[in-house]
Parts: structure tokens; C-alpha cells; sequence
């Protein structure tokens, strides 16, 4: 991963502790994927095992599994999940820090939360 400039941060050039939590968060990630899991084997009359679900060029793609690719799988979709939540989280926090620190005096509007993102 690559490490940001200090530049980038107003005040104090270090990146605030929310963002930098948020950043040693996401590299603690293991592997990750895009789609749902499913355990189909409960399935009264045979059930189809295991399945992984995807979308591909707007398209379904339904993929069966081993059970240990299901395991996999199920860890690898719920750290895409907590991935897609840290970055709406940093990106929340980069506008803040952004419209804080550099205000637009001439706007005869303030900027709400829900114009910015930041809600």
C-alpha cells in the first residue's frame, strides 16, 4: 500500500487518527470478493451445495462451490462488504477534512451534509 504524503493533510501534515484507524483496519483485510454465498444443502430434495453469485457485464453468474471453497468464499465476501465500509467511511472523512480546511467564501449557500456526502 502505498503511503500518503504528509502534504496532503492540513494542519498538522499526519493524517487524523480516524483516518489513520480506519487505515490500519483495511490493511488487516484478508482475501476479498465480490457476490453472495449461499448453503443450499438444506434444501428439502436434494439441494444444489453450495453456491457463489456474482454480477458480470450486468449479467448473474452462479458458480457451484466445495465446501471449502464455500468457507473461503463466505470470509472473502464479508471482507468485500468491510472493505466497501471503510472506504465510505474514509471517503466521508477526506470531504470533511477537505471542505474544512478549505472553505468557499463567495458560495452564497451552505453546504449540507447530504450535498456533501458526509450525512
Amino acid at each position: 500500500m502505498k503511503r500518503m504524503s504528509k502534504k496532503r493533510w492540513a494542519v498538522s501534515g499526519e493524517p487524523p487518527r480516524e483516518y489513520a484507524r480506519l487505515c490500519r483496519q483495511l490493511a488487516q483485510l484478508g482475501p476479498i470478493s465480490q457476490g453472495s454465498v449461499q448453503d443450499r444443502t438444506g434444501r428439502q430434495g436434494g439441494g444444489a451445495g453450495y453456491q457463489w453469485t456474482r454480477k458480470v457485464e450486468g449479467k448473474t453468474v452462479t458458480i457451484s462451490l466445495t465446501a471449502d471453497q464455500f468457507t473461503k468464499m463466505k470470509e472473502a465476501v464479508g471482507n468485500y462488504r468491510q472493505l466497501r465500509q471503510f472506504l465510505r467511511q474514509m471517503e466521508q472523512f477526506s470531504r470533511r477534512m477537505i471542505f474544512a480546511s478549505n472553505p468557499h467564501p463567495a458560495r452564497r449557500k451552505r453546504l449540507t451534509k447530504k450535498v456533501l456526502g458526509i450525512n
